[in-house]
């Protein structure tokens, strides 16, 4: 026995116009309900929502695209190799919380790695044929092209993490500075002197932050920033290696390590234990992630938390409410916010 479909008053499948007049809005009010803009008061929407249910409306999500010159889809774009990728944590991690927000609504999600000139001109092309409605990057560096050609494409877009303090697009990260300073003021408050830090790569900005925290920490503290302290990785394994062989050779004396992240932590480790230094009697190590890596390391390691899950639900609700916005381009980009979540330093081990 079928399933008997919904009827409107003309007979057919219910319309727009239907549920416009049971709720007794407009038309284009009973769209942006649906489209999930957040441009409409609680009482319309719970009207417009109560006509649908009682009309049986189902919307032709197709023909909705069509009509709106949208694709009901959006990319995630990572200008980094696809071994970076799947070697660390974070991105996976974004990805979760991404999906998370996703999953109520019609949105597809089209995942594009953008690591190299080839396909980044690639990429390029596929924006400027407008296949996507928006796109979240993630793991910008300073002088990304992408950013600027979003901007000019006026296609919705949110960073995770600014490319500089005067970042114009929508963006959201962490506490990359206040989560750096507690990491040193935890090494300084168990008596640690000889502060080391292994950086990410520098053309990012929250690395550049991190090591700014690192700095004022040790100021506010009374200690000296030693640039032979400071080496840079590169938020790899093999980065956090180099970096550590290079701190040890600089200043063997140090009794403490900030890495700018667990996966560099963990190279890190690796060149101490080599180095016959004990963990954390002779050399405590602090990370910054709290992945899993820091969890399942030996000793577990200390750790910034940040809250990449939540940034990823974070940055898609924004990317969600720009589609959404049916505003002028250049009053759209008066509003673009500029979202930093906190971060909280997990104690183990290691330090």
């Amino acid at each position: 026995m079928g399933t008997r479909q919904p009827r409107g008053r003309s007979g057919g499948r219910p319309t727009l116009e239907e549920v416009a007049a049971r709720a007794g809005v407009g038309r284009g009010t009973v769209s942006r309900v649906i489209n999930g803009s957040p441009r409409v008061s609680e009482r319309t929407r719970a009207a417009v929502e109560e006509a649908v249910a009682e009309l049986g409306y189902v919307p032709n999500t197709a023909a909705r695209a069509l009509a709106a010159n949208r694709t009901d889809s959006i990319a995630v774009v990572v200008p980094e190799p696809e071994s970076r990728f799947f070697a660390e944590p974070y991105f996976s991690d974004i990805i979760h919380g991404v999906g998370a927000a996703l999953a109520d609504t019609d949105m597809q999600l089209l995942l594009t790695f953008a690591g190299g000139d080839r396909e980044r001109r690639r990429l390029a092309q596929y924006l400027a044929a407008h296949r996507v409605d928006g796109v979240l990057l993630v793991s910008v560096h300073a002088d990304d092209p992408l950013p600027d050609l979003l901007e000019q494409l006026d296609i919705p877009a949110v960073i995770s993490g600014r490319r500089s303090a005067d970042e114009t697009l929508a963006s959201v990260d962490s506490d990359n500075f206040a989560g750096a300073r507690a990491a040193v003021d935890h090494l300084v408050a168990r008596g640690r002197r000889t502060i080391a830090t292994i950086t990410g790569r520098l053309d990012v900005y929250g690395a550049q932050r991190r090591l700014d925290g690192y700095r004022d920490a040790l100021t506010e503290a009374g200690h000296p920033v030693d640039e032979a302290l400071i080496a840079q990785g590169d938020f790899t394994e093999e980065g956090g290696r180099r970096a550590m062989t290079e701190l040890l050779t600089r200043s063997p004396a140090l009794d403490a390590v900030f890495a700018g992240s667990d996966v560099m932590a963990a190279g890190a480790r690796q060149v101490l234990r080599t180095a016959g230094r004990r963990i954390p009697d002779d050399v405590a190590l602090v990370g910054f992630d709290d992945s899993a890596i820091a969890r399942h390391m030996d000793p577990p390691l200390t750790s910034v938390r940040q809250p990449i899950a939540e940034m990823g639900r974070t940055m898609t609700d924004v990317l969600l409410s720009e589609i959404a916005d049916d505003r002028p381009p250049a009053t759209r980009r008066l509003y673009r916010p500029q979202i930093v979540l906190p971060t909280e330093l997990v104690e183990r081990a290691s330090s």
